[in-house]
């Protein structure tokens, strides 16, 4: 793959989209086209792009620890001459600290190499704000050295007499903190959020994130943030690109509601890793201005080629498989595997198996772009969009990978 930008704004006009019935537009039966979303990449992404952005938590550790397979497979990406910058919404730590505990890890990571919402948020506040103003923190260490290298000055009390509020994850955040941040909003100060993330991964599961505490203070203050500094807004991913001089950069996170709208909104392709917040049904239900590029099951998927995905559009008059099985519709094929989403007898739209392929991957590079033309053609057409079960989908992902938790 040579085109730094295969994400379209939006779909383009291919049979999988347009049409006026029930059923999208009838064209050639024969007719395969690319999806619009996937892109193939005949090159291992290592290869393909030349800097990784990559997100943290739930991507290369969760918690204390790396994502298995992370630390060898950025390592592999490393030597294959793909330059590494790590953007998380996580504005606990400073980059120092970050880049220590990557170095521990035994992932290669220098302070310069880490951008957080932190310093995305302390940089837009240095803009609007005059030098030395203060700025009340509602968070920790990390946004406190953000503001003063932006020439700004952290508070703790509304008695201090900041200009702004600033609020951003810490794993130490108190009621005292929320309670005195809700004072300053209510009193009408700037109020700007690092991100609004609802939860953050951890080995036993999600745990509350900085989105769930901005909404005890938005509860208690009556009123919604000013700004939120990081994903999805692309500015995180935009300004990396311009330090770092990438010319074919790639966005990799394993949360659709952040790293992968946030590709898309700064038009760098993403990969979808597995192994963090966003599963398999989020994947399949997602909105346009979420979808990623690329898929993998993990930090692995940098260091292969991906296969190309395509669509068609089966005529209404198509028989079915089985007496159950979807009629008309659209089909998806990657490489061996095989999905039909179609509406079968009583008016249900499923999505069924033909083929499960010998890669589990490609299944679900299947299920999700005929789910995705289904559901694109039903909006085009102006008809009600009803609900595809993917039941079958997951039944055969979980059976197929011997119940691998990304297939979940």
């Amino acid at each position: 793959m040579t085109s730094q930008d295969p994400n379209p704004a939006s779909a383009p006009a291919t049979e999988q989209n347009t049409g006026n019935g029930a059923e999208p537009a009838r064209q050639d039966p024969d007719r395969r086209t690319p999806c619009p979303w996937l892109a193939p990449a005949e090159q291992p992404l290592s290869e393909a792009f030349d800097l990784a952005l990559l997100d943290l938590d739930g991507v290369v550790y969760l918690g204390p620890q790396a994502v298995d397979g992370a630390v060898p497979a950025l390592g592999a990406a490393k030597d294959a001459g793909m330059r590494l910058a790590y953007v998380t919404n996580n504005a606990a730590r400073p980059p120092q600290v970050v880049a220590d505990h990557l170095r521990e890890l035994g992932i290669p990571a220098e302070p310069s190499e880490v951008v957080t919402s932190a310093q995305v948020a302390a940089s837009l506040l240095a803009r609007r704000l005059p030098a030395g103003a203060g700025v009340l923190v509602v968070g920790g260490q990390g946004l406190r050295q953000a503001l003063r290298e932006e020439g700004l000055e952290p508070v703790e009390a509304l008695s201090d007499g900041p200009q702004a509020v600033v609020q951003g994850f810490s794993p130490d955040l108190g009621w005292l903190q929320l309670a005195e941040g809700a004072d300053a909003v209510r009193s009408g100060l700037f109020w700007m959020a690092t991100n609004l993330d609802m939860t953050v991964p951890r080995a036993t599961g999600p745990a509350p994130g900085n989105g769930t505490l901005v909404a005890a203070v938005r509860t208690a203050a009556g009123r919604e943030p000013d700004q939120v500094a990081g994903k999805p807004d692309p500015a995180p991913f935009v300004e990396t690109v311009r330090r770092l001089g990438s010319e074919r950069p790639l966005v990799v996170g394993d949360r659709l509601d952040t790293d992968l709208e946030g590709a898309r909104a700064a038009r760098i392709p993403g990969l979808l890793v597995l192994t963090g917040v966003s599963g398999v049904p989020d994947l399949l239900t997602c909105p346009e201005h979420r979808r990623p590029t690329f898929l993998g099951a993990d930090l692995s998927a940098l260091a292969v080629p991906h296969p190309a995905t395509t669509v068609r559009t089966r005529p209404e008059d198509e028989a079915p498989a089985g007496p159950d099985s979807p009629s008309g519709g659209v089909e998806a094929t990657c490489r061996e595997a095989q999905v039909v989403v179609g509406t079968c007898a009583g008016g249900t739209v499923r999505a069924e198996v033909v083929r499960p392929g010998e890669d589990a991957l490609d299944l679900l590079r299947a299920a999700c772009s005929a789910v995705w033309a289904w559901n694109d053609s039903a909006r085009t057409a102006s008809r009600s969009r009803r609900r595809v079960d993917t039941s079958e989908i997951s039944t055969v992902l979980e059976r197929q990978t011997q119940g691998a938790p990304w297939s979940r």
